[in-house]
């Protein structure tokens, strides 16, 4: 079912409302029941069942709408709520009381997997896709104080500095130019308030293998790919738990069946299947050193950069004034 303004708490939504902004000339927008229209040019931005739409109907990231709408919920069940948890403290560094009554921007929400942490965490979390994911998180969390919104970060629907924190999960690999969609960021923080990223680590060659088999497979139908991994994850799945138990060799063994042909091997078998596709299916996919990330954040001027949990999770902030005001001495 669509998601109506009226299952979104008033003053929630109403706040946000007040954020949007144009992505032709950046002027305020006007909220219509059917979406938003610039008071300045007179573009209009529909809202297709519950989201606001400002990018096209079919992009590249098609395969993630396919992935998520098949997976609506596969990651939201209590039995994996504390895993999701864990995982977000991991990959943002932010605790509850960072989080607590704060406007939080989730880049790459997907199906609502962290948005769903940070609002049973406090926050109040604005949400963007550039797939029709978006959707799915918006019937997911609806009810909850939060928004979502089919949008590009490359050019987002919001005015300069709006929210407190800002943080993106395992989506700005997936982008034509990571750097670039990293660096567009900050722009949306407010002073003091941190950015977080979770990108594909440099560091691990065992995929080596699955990268050169997704130079073919992102270019399949995503019904046909994941037909085709239905068949292939589970008997490599077994065969990697047989591996394992054989004395001796068997864990080398399975490491090198595994580095040869790479799948997820989550023991829940919906997830196992979903990240599997996950790797597969994206036709962007890059992976990142920490010396990259922190030369990134330091060219958008972050600072109090700090190494996170998880390779390559990065987090920094926005300093509360400009370093050029903070660093200029009176004259006389």
């Amino acid at each position: 079912m669509p998601v109506t303004e009226d299952q979104l708490p008033s003053q929630f939504s109403t706040n946000v409302d007040a954020l949007m902004r144009c992505i032709g000339c950046c002027a305020p927008l006007a909220q219509r029941n059917d979406g938003y229209s610039c008071l300045n040019c007179g573009r209009d931005f529909p809202s297709v069942r519950g989201v606001p739409r400002f990018v096209d109907a079919h992009n590249y990231a098609d395969s993630f709408g396919f992935q998520w709408q098949r997976y609506a919920r596969t990651q939201l069940d209590d039995a994996r709520a504390r895993e999701s948890e864990l995982d977000f403290g991991r990959k943002t560094g932010f605790t509850p009381e960072q989080l607590r009554g704060k406007l939080v921007l989730d880049v790459g929400c997907g199906m609502g997997r962290f948005a769903d942490v940070a609002t049973r965490l406090g926050a109040r979390v604005v949400g963007i896709d550039l797939s029709a994911a978006a959707e799915v998180a918006a019937r997911n969390l609806a009810g909850r104080e939060f928004r979502a919104f089919q949008a590009d970060v490359f050019n987002l629907p919001f005015a300069p500095e709006s929210f407190d924190h800002i943080y993106s999960i395992g989506a700005l690999h997936h982008t034509p130019d990571c750097e670039g969609a990293v660096k567009t960021l900050p722009q949306y923080l407010k002073p003091g308030g941190s950015l977080a990223v979770w990108l594909y680590s440099a560091y691990n060659r065992w995929y080596r293998f699955g990268d050169l088999y997704r130079k073919t497979t992102h270019r399949l139908p995503a019904t046909s790919l994941h037909a085709c991994l239905r068949v292939i994850v589970p008997p490599l799945y077994a065969l990697n738990r047989v591996l394992r138990h054989i004395p001796g060799i068997g864990r080398p063994l399975a490491g090198l069946v595994h580095h040869l042909f790479p799948v997820n091997l989550n023991p829940n078998p919906e997830w196992r299947l979903l990240d599997t596709f996950d790797w597969y299916s994206p036709q962007y996919q890059s992976k990142h050193t920490y010396e990259q990330v922190f030369r990134w954040f330091e060219s958008c001027g972050l600072e109090d950069l700090r190494v996170l949990e998880v390779p390559i999770a990065v987090r920094g902030r926005k300093p509360l004034q400009p370093i050029q005001a903070r660093t200029s001495q009176p004259q006389g």
